[in-house]
């Protein structure tokens, strides 16, 4: 049965926004297109159609991770208008972000894996990474602090190291103590 072209974009939408969430969870060679098509409610046939290759779908569903991150963060700042900095740093580096996997950091999720990936799935992270270090920067202006890029690139360090130490060990003890020690680090960095 054809499908019409607004179906057939809705479909399209469904798999990007699906693989985001999977290659977060599984990384981009952990998962299968049969699986990630199955997961959209599709079949593998379709997939086909809308993507040239498992490449083009890994840097559309980077894109598309690299967003979902930014808008997180803006409703971290949203919730909290007061002190948005703070609001970004909490939400980032807490256990409940620790856990959610298929829905967390895409940097801390799949940065070493999108390192041997292609100039797509590159491309996408980097975007991702200069808009993350512009709202760094923004919210450390907005603290009262000086927003240097060097600045904004270790507190990002910070963070996404933090966050991603915190879940490749298994004692929650010890994943809290990596989340608090970046909060340390990353409060003492915005402060210098």
């Amino acid at each position: 049965m054809r499908v019409s072209r607004i179906q057939a974009e809705q479909n399209r939408q469904t798999v990007i926004d699906v693989a985001s969430r999977l290659f977060r969870e599984h990384g981009f060679d952990g998962i299968g297109l049969k699986d990630l098509m199955k997961g959209a409610g599709l079949t593998q046939g379709a997939f086909y159609k809308q993507f040239a290759s498992k490449d083009d779908l890994a840097a559309q569903a980077s894109k598309r991770a690299m967003e979902s991150a930014a808008d997180r963060w803006a409703a971290a700042t949203a919730a909290n208008p007061g002190d948005p900095l703070a609001a970004v740093i909490a939400f980032y580096l807490s256990m409940d972000h620790r856990q959610e996997r298929m829905d967390g950091c895409p940097v801390a999720a799949l940065g070493s894996d999108a390192a041997r990936q292609g100039t797509g799935v590159k491309a996408s992270f980097e975007a991702g990474i200069k808009e993350y270090l512009e709202i760094i920067g923004r919210l450390i202006a907005a603290s009262g602090g000086e927003a240097s890029n060097g600045k904004t690139m270790a507190v990002l360090s910070t963070m996404v190291g933090g966050l991603m130490l915190s879940r490749v060990v298994n004692d929650p003890d010890l994943a809290q103590a990596f989340l608090d020690a970046a909060t340390e680090q990353v409060r003492d960095t915005v402060a210098a």
